[in-house]
């Protein structure tokens, strides 16, 4: 298998019968970013509002006792971000729709389940607190890659797909 040169990553998408083909890694912007976290908040309402009936039906079929998953609700963030960055496309609707995905930087490999749940868990940490918050984004403007505080303490980037 070849190397791919500096700043590209292997593409993993290409049939068994043909040379892996190097995608340049080109590191996302933080507007693009924003706006992709702006429309994942009306997909998580939504993606919410969809388990919250599920787990009320599911109560009523078991007589009450599936009424204790709604201690699940306020993870839905955290799990939408697993279920869609950890899948086969590694982004989430938002992302998607703003062209981009996560990354490990080093292999251009796809992130995790586990990973990506981490990584949505320290960002709404990051953002439940304005402290943290700020210096995870003071470390997007600083750093030329615009990787954010959350994103360098698992060793992921989000990039252009």
């Amino acid at each position: 298998m070849l190397n791919p040169p500096p700043g590209y990553a292997e593409r993993l998408d290409t049939p068994g019968y043909l040379p892996p083909m190097p995608v340049p890694m080109v590191r996302a912007s933080l507007g693009a970013r924003t706006v992709a976290y702006l429309l994942d908040i009306l997909f998580i309402f939504g993606f919410s509002i969809l388990l919250w009936l599920a787990i009320a039906v599911l109560g009523v079929i078991t007589f009450g006792l599936g009424w204790t998953l709604f201690a699940v609700l306020p993870a839905s963030g955290v799990l939408y971000s697993a279920i869609t960055v950890g899948g086969a496309r590694q982004s989430t609707l938002g992302m998607r729709m703003m062209g981009l995905r996560v990354v490990a930087p080093e292999s251009g490999r796809r992130v995790d389940f586990i990973t990506a749940a981490v990584h949505a868990l320290l960002f709404y940490v990051a953002v439940s607190t304005f402290l943290l918050w700020f210096v995870d984004i003071v470390f997007g403007f600083a750093r030329s890659d615009r990787r954010l505080g959350h994103d360098l303490l698992l060793g992921l980037a989000v990039v252009r797909s």
